[in-house]
């Protein structure tokens, strides 16, 4: 290996070591601050913020997506470029949020019936024009790939946010605790980065950067604003059909599994897509950090996700209380819908390196339409059903984007599949004996850290039986890592 790989896979490493640093500190209070939260208040409660926190999510891909990608990716982007985006994204944010306030507002209030949700909408929405700073930050941060920086912002952001929330939930200030403490960290998480990053807009502007940048933005925006659709129209279905009860199940029942996706996925999206962007000109470069990143990613994700689905029932009774016993089987249907999400992210961010946005969105349409159709046929059979016809979406989803990637960076599809189905099944064994010791009749907490520990030992033991490659790889890689460190 030349010294030019060896400079891009140390990049790598720190980058997804921060990253994952950051997720797993933010996630880790995250989750506390949930179950506290979860034995102060109703589910209903949950069931209103998320109603709202689905458009504010949607809002947010117009001033989150599109330009920040297209900064990183562009090779030779410049003050002038993320000046630009940061003061079209600050006017454009202020616009949608006026269109929030006066219009969208009553009209969600109105259409399910809840006029709570006109003053938490008008108050929540305050994020847009703080996240469309924090946009060009993080671009700034992924291009330069200095993600330690991520981990300070994230970690002070969510401590203080997790005091705020906690504190106003248990003084009974119900939904207004979750407004707070989702409004707050976005606020102080921009804030800190702001102090600790160089780079500051100047006063400076052109429309014609911008339309450049929009030129390769705008299929990615439009991508990522059908799968946000696409991905809380359930929720949004569910909330109109059924009770905002319902909706807090199935929105609780995704939101652990997807903490477990979120530290991996996000570190890897963060740290792989400017390293591939970098190494766009080797489609071999390219074709090696995306196979290593499918091996890895799924190989730390799949036992989780599988052990996380056979302890869910103690789980929920150990940490949430029975109330919340009804998100169980949500709980486990979305952890083997997010097996497929390690070679869907990995593929992505390749074709997506070396400059096919238009490829992405090809592929992305059929997967809505057809998530679209599935929800129509199911959402007259209860909410199970909507949650059941997500895993066609998953294995459709991993289907296309592995053909893309074979494609445009030549992975053949028997080698992508083996590489994250062999992680998978090895973790189904595991899966197994975890799940089987949930029938042993013993005090609650002690049969879940039982679980845990069986779990571990066994997926260890099936690694050295298999010989799983990833386990050498991963020890070996975090000591070159440290040695070179020191």
């Amino acid at each position: 290996m030349n010294d030019s790989n060896k400079q891009m896979k140390y990049s790598v490493i720190s980058g997804l070591f921060w990253k994952f640093a950051e997720r797993m500190s933010s996630q880790l209070v995250s989750v506390i601050v949930t179950i506290i939260l979860a034995r102060l208040l109703m589910p209903s409660d949950y069931g209103t913020v998320t109603l709202v926190t689905i458009f504010i999510t949607i809002a947010n891909v117009f001033v989150n997506d599109g330009f920040g990608v297209a900064l990183i990716q562009k090779k030779d982007a410049d003050g002038l470029d993320f000046s630009s985006v940061f003061y079209f994204g600050i006017a454009f944010s202020t616009f949608l949020y006026l269109v929030i306030f006066f219009g969208i507002a009553p009209l969600v209030a109105s259409f399910y019936k809840m006029p709570i949700l006109v003053p938490v909408l008008r108050v929540l929405a305050l994020q847009l024009p703080v996240a469309a700073v924090n946009s060009v930050q993080q671009a700034y941060v992924s291009r330069n790939m200095i993600f330690k920086k991520f981990f300070y912002s994230t970690t002070i952001g969510t401590l203080i946010s997790a005091i705020i929330g906690i504190g106003m939930a248990y003084f009974g200030m119900g939904v207004w605790a979750l407004v707070a403490q989702y409004l707050s960290n976005t606020i102080i998480n921009t804030f800190t980065l702001r102090t600790i990053i160089e780079w500051r807009p100047k006063l400076e502007f052109s429309f014609e950067r911008l339309r450049g940048l929009f030129r390769f933005g705008w299929k990615l925006l439009i991508q990522s604003l059908m799968v946000t659709i696409y991905g809380n129209l359930r929720s949004l279905v569910i909330g109109k059909v059924y009770s905002a009860k319902d909706l807090a199940y199935y929105d609780r029942g995704s939101y652990y599994p997807n903490l477990i996706v979120v530290n991996v996925d996000a570190a890897m999206s963060s740290a792989l897509f400017p390293a591939m962007s970098h190494e766009q000109a080797s489609v071999e470069r390219v074709r090696a950090i995306t196979r290593r990143a499918i091996k890895m990613s799924s190989y730390i994700m799949s036992p989780l996700l599988v052990g996380f689905a056979a302890c869910g029932t103690t789980f929920v009774s150990v940490l949430l209380t029975d109330k919340w016993l009804p998100i169980v089987p949500f709980l486990q249907i979305i952890c083997i819908n997010l097996l497929f999400r390690p070679a869907q992210t990995a593929s992505l961010q390749a074709i997506k390196a070396i400059g096919r946005s238009d490829l992405v969105l090809k592929m992305d349409i059929p997967i809505r339409i057809f998530g679209l159709a599935s929800l129509i046929v199911t959402v007259r059979f209860g909410t199970i059903y909507i949650a059941f016809s997500e895993v066609l979406v998953g294995i459709l989803g991993v289907i296309l984007y592995s053909i893309g990637c074979n494609k445009t960076i030549g992975y053949k599809l028997k080698d992508l599949y083996w590489d994250f189905a062999s992680n998978v099944l090895q973790a189904l064994v595991m899966g197994a004996a975890v799940f089987g010791i949930g029938y042993l009749q013993i005090n609650k907490i002690l049969l879940l850290l039982l679980q845990l520990i069986v779990g571990g030992f066994v997926y260890v033991l099936v690694n050295v039986i298999c010989k799983n490659e990833n386990f050498n790889y991963l020890v070996s890689t975090a000591k070159e890592y440290i040695s070179r460190r020191k």
